[in-house]
C-alpha cells in the first residue's frame, strides 16, 4: 500500500475559476486539492486545467461520494473511477469522510452522520479496507460536521475514528471547523475533543467557514464552506500546531467562492500559524 504525504504547507482547494491567477503566481501554496468527483470524465477543460496544476504542485484527491458509512456496501463503479482519477494523478493525498451519502442506488446531495456503534465500526472498517486495497494507497478519514447524535452511539467519536485508523491503518484528516461547528452544536468543548483525538495520526488539516442560524434553542452552526474561517478556528488550529507541529492544512472555500487574492491570503494566514507555531513547538523540545 502506498503511503505519500503531503508537504506541511498551506493549500487551496483548486477551482477553475481561480486557475489563470494561480498560473500567475501561487506563491506560498504547497498543494491543490480537488474533489474527485468533479473529475470523472474522460478528458477536456477540467482535465487540461488538472493537469497544469498537477505538472508543478502537489495534488490532494478528496473523495464525497463513496458513502464509506453507508449500510448496503460501497458502488463498486464509483469507486473504479476513484481508482482511475488517483492512478492517473499520483496525488499526494486521498481522502474520505466518516459519513453515508446513498442508498441503494440513490445518492443523497450530504454528508449524513452514523451512529457510533461496534456494528458501524466493523462496517467502516470493512469498507476502507475494501477502498485501500482498490487504490492501493493509504487514505485519510475525515471527522464530519454533525447536526444531531444517536441514542444508539456508544463509542466517543474521537475512539471511533482512532479505532477505524488502527484497525486498517488508514489515516485521519482533521477538519477543525467541523470539531468547532460539532462542539457548538452538541453545546460540548472543542478543547476536550482535540484533546483526546490521536494527532499523531493527523496526515491532513481542513479549516472552512460556517453559517449560523439561530434558534429558539440557540444558535445552529453549518459547515457551508462559503466564508472565511471564523476567529475561534483559528485559535484552534494555532492550538493543535502548537501541539503536533506543521501539518498540511487546507483552506476549504467552495461556495460564494471568492477572488483569488482572498483564498491566497486565507492560506497565507494558515501559513503564518505553522511556521510560527512549529517553530515554537520545535524550541521547545
Amino acid at each position: 500500500m502506498t503511503i505519500a504525504s503531503l508537504p506541511p504547507m498551506p493549500g487551496v482547494g483548486f477551482k477553475p475559476e481561480h486557475f489563470a491567477a494561480i498560473r500567475d503566481d501561487a506563491t506560498g501554496i504547497g498543494f491543490f486539492e480537488v474533489h474527485a468527483e468533479n473529475y470523472m470524465g474522460a478528458g477536456g477543460l477540467p482535465h487540461a486545467h488538472l493537469s497544469a496544476i498537477r505538472a508543478d504542485h502537489a495534488l490532494s484527491v478528496h473523495g464525497v461520494g463513496l458513502s464509506i458509512g453507508g449500510a448496503r456496501g460501497l458502488d463498486r463503479d464509483h469507486l473504479a473511477r476513484v481508482k482511475r482519477l488517483c492512478d492517473r494523478y499520483q496525488p499526494e493525498g486521498f481522502s474520505e469522510h466518516l459519513a453515508w451519502s446513498s442508498h441503494g442506488a440513490e445518492y443523497l446531495n450530504d454528508l449524513l452522520p452514523l451512529p457510533y456503534t461496534e456494528e458501524t465500526l466493523q462496517l467502516v472498517c470493512d469498507h476502507v479496507d475494501q477502498v485501500q486495497a482498490v487504490l492501493g494507497r493509504r487514505m485519510l478519514m475525515e471527522n464530519p460536521a454533525t447536526y444531531l447524535r444517536f441514542a444508539q452511539s456508544t463509542i466517543p467519536e474521537t475512539e471511533f475514528l482512532a479505532e477505524v485508523a488502527r484497525r486498517t491503518g488508514c489515516g485521519l484528516l482533521l477538519d477543525v471547523n467541523n470539531v468547532f461547528v460539532s462542539c457548538t452544536n452538541h453545546g460540548s468543548d472543542p478543547r476536550a475533543w482535540l484533546a483526546a483525538f490521536p494527532l499523531h495520526l493527523v496526515g491532513e488539516v481542513h479549516l472552512g467557514g460556517h453559517d449560523a442560524e439561530e434558534l429558539p434553542s440557540g444558535p445552529l452552526l453549518i459547515d457551508s464552506h462559503g466564508a472565511a474561517v471564523a476567529d475561534p478556528v483559528w485559535t484552534l488550529f494555532a492550538e493543535v500546531i502548537a501541539r503536533a507541529g506543521p501539518l498540511p492544512t487546507l483552506v476549504e472555500w467552495d461556495n460564494d467562492l471568492p477572488d483569488w487574492p482572498v483564498l491566497a491570503a486565507e492560506a497565507a494566514r494558515a501559513g503564518e500559524i505553522l511556521a510560527k507555531e512549529g517553530m515554537g513547538l520545535a524550541r521547545a523540545s
